[in-house]
């Protein structure tokens, strides 16, 4: 990397923002990991916004072991992100800043990558991909992969709208004069999803934007935790409100900047993702829940124009169609499967009187456009449903009966052949795979296969046992006209605990169940110790 005469990063660039409530048990590491990435950091701000638990005292005790760590104590907390981070800002003198949540970690190298990317491009600001883990499982998902998958350079972000749907402000180098020059600071006290708005201001800036990448942020998602972090606490109505709210600001932040381009990004983003997050939630939130909800997301739909609805993806779109179509909440397990990832539209197929697709024949303002036209999606993109239904027999085995729909006879036309079942250990490991064919039974093409259960328990042997493990079933149905991958729907009544008699293992215990997107997995132990964690964890 050259970005000077001798080739090497100049140092004391960069100030990190780490903030903290009552979070003792992880700030510690936050803090070291910011202190950790090398001469590039010039200082690390950490800003305890009023704690009454032991942060404070592990701050102070943290600074008195590296020169470069300087800490604000905020005399009471401020209810939200903005303030502590806005202070961080305020008392920071090095040229470039970032941030980093109290709970979170930086991945070695991140200051160096961005600070890197910012230098030799030029560019006010710099980002990288960030990584959700999910504790204690250690899963990591990229966030918005697309957008860090090389190298690049944007002379502003109306050149490459996409970098709106990364709206986290912590896998983000800053040039500091130029959040001082545009007056770009978070929303204060207590506004949630402040992210969003601080990244429109950034956006709407119109900056040079430098992405790498690296991994620039570790995510900690831990989903046992006494109190959950604003993004998992989505239970009460207040959360969906403050993301519409926020959401709102943020577009209307691109529209006094006279962006219409990147106000419409931004909508499109919504739809894409906020909206079908949250109505993959829907069918378990209680009625009261459900038709604020609905209330909610109808009135700042209708602030869309067509050609905004009609920029997302099918499915999304599909969704937002229904909602203003319908006064009252409805389908919300067949809106849920459509909101899924990968997406499953499910049956029936209504069509109106010229055969236009429909969600349904009582709804004909929610068409289901994009299914045949110039503007068609493509057969192998279409949200397909396959249907699963396992059933566990004797010598440890499982039968699994497919059945994949056609839709609206666009299957049809690409002619589907085979089906290659894929069992994926949930934790990245071994995957077994099993082809069949698939017979065509006009509106839908079916296919049985059986798989050795005592074969899956053998892949992941330690010391001569099995632990307990989890596969999630997917499968990719060739055609003689493409080929495509989805998960498959759990169906039937197969969906039960039983205890299986095993050459090999001697006892295999075997859950098939639903995940919370509908899609089928396998729980799987052998011996008596591993049958125990799995009836413990059932």
């Amino acid at each position: 990397m050259t970005v000077n005469g001798s080739g090497t990063l100049p140092a004391a660039q960069v100030g990190v923002i780490v903030i903290g409530f009552n979070d003792a048990a992880h700030i510690r590491d936050a803090v070291r990991s910011a202190l950790a990435q090398g001469p590039a950091v010039a200082e690390v701000i950490a800003v305890d916004d009023g704690s009454t638990d032991g942060t404070a005292a592990i701050l102070d005790e943290l600074a008195g072991t590296d020169p470069r760590l300087r800490i604000v104590h905020r005399a009471a907390n401020s209810g939200g992100c903005g303030t502590p981070r806005n202070d961080g800002v305020r008392a920071a003198t090095a040229p470039y800043v970032m941030f980093l949540d109290s709970d979170d970690t930086l991945p070695e190298g991140a200051a160096d990558a961005l600070l890197g990317a910012a230098l030799r491009h030029r560019a006010p600001v710099a980002a990288g991909l960030c990584v959700r883990r999910e504790l204690p499982q250690r899963r990591d998902t990229g966030w918005q992969p697309a957008l860090y998958r090389r190298p690049a350079v944007y002379a502003a972000p109306e050149a490459r709208p996409a970098l709106l749907r990364d709206t986290l402000c912590v896998n983000k180098l800053y040039a500091r004069d130029f959040l001082t020059e545009h007056g770009i600071a978070f929303p204060e006290g207590r506004f949630i999803y402040e992210d969003f708005v601080f990244t429109a201001r950034v956006m709407a800036a119109a900056p040079r934007v430098a992405t790498v990448p690296d991994t620039v942020y570790i995510w900690h998602v831990r989903r046992d935790a006494a109190a959950p972090s604003i993004s998992l606490d989505r239970e009460r109505i207040a959360n969906w409100q403050a993301r519409v709210a926020a959401h709102r600001s943020s577009v209307e932040v691109f529209l006094d900047a006279g962006s219409k381009p990147l106000a419409r990004a931004a909508r499109v983003k919504f739809l894409d993702h906020d909206l079908r997050m949250y109505v993959r939630e829907l069918p378990a939130r209680s009625a009261g829940y459900r038709h604020a909800w609905w209330r909610v997301t109808r009135g700042y739909l209708a602030r869309f124009d067509e050609a905004e609805l009609s920029a997302a993806r099918p499915p999304a779109r599909w969704i937002a169609r229904v909602v203003l179509a319908a006064e009252a909440p409805r389908d919300l397990e067949r809106l849920a499967q459509l909101a899924a990832r990968p997406a499953r539209l499910l049956p029936p197929y209504a069509q109106d009187a010229a055969a236009a697709p429909l969600w349904s024949t009582d709804l004909p303002r929610a068409p289901l456009d994009g299914v045949f036209g110039p503007g068609a999606v493509p057969p192998h993109h279409l949200p397909v449903t396959v249907d699963a239904e396992l059933r566990l027999t004797a010598r440890a085995r499982a039968r699994l009966r497919l059945r994949v729909h056609d839709l609206y006879g666009r299957l049809a036309t690409i002619r589907p052949e085979t089906a290659e079942v894929e069992l994926r250990h949930r934790d990245g490991g071994p995957v077994l795979r099993r082809a069949v064919p698939l017979a065509d039974e006009g509106e839908a093409w079916t296919a049985r296969v059986v798989l050795p259960l005592s074969v899956l328990a053998a892949r992941d042997r330690r010391d001569g046992t099995a632990p307990p493990q989890t596969w999630d079933v997917r499968v990719r149905v060739q055609c003689a006209g493409g080929a495509f991958r989805t998960t498959v729907r759990a169906v039937g009544r197969g969906l039960h605990r039983a205890a299986l008699p095993s050459l090999r293992h001697g006892l295999l215990l075997a859950r098939p169940y639903a995940t919370v997107n509908g899609s089928l997995a396998l729980r799987l132990a052998s011996g008596a110790r591993g049958a125990w964690a799995v009836m413990r964890n059932s």
